[in-house]
């Protein structure tokens, strides 16, 4: 199973992830934010304290996202 390792919030509304597999994707969360469970993250300050818990990215209030979607939907960096 993929997990993350490591994210870096970028401008945008993206997020730079490192897998355990060692490789990095680009995800762009834009297309994500119309959710209602995603809608705290239009706020870019909330967004910027994107951070690894359990093997993926999460945010407070237990926001998360899957990191099978992020390595499948994100592009080679």
């Amino acid at each position: 199973m993929i997990k993350v390792t490591a994210v870096k919030p970028c401008p945008d509304y993206g997020l730079l992830v490192t897998f355990s597999s060692g490789e990095n994707k680009y995800f762009d969360m834009r297309p994500y934010l119309h959710y209602p469970v995603f809608r705290k993250l239009e706020n870019p300050g909330f967004f910027a304290l994107a951070a690894v818990d359990y093997g993926t990215v999460t945010w407070p209030g237990d926001i998360d996202i899957a990191p099978e979607t992020l390595f499948v939907g994100g592009v080679p960096v």
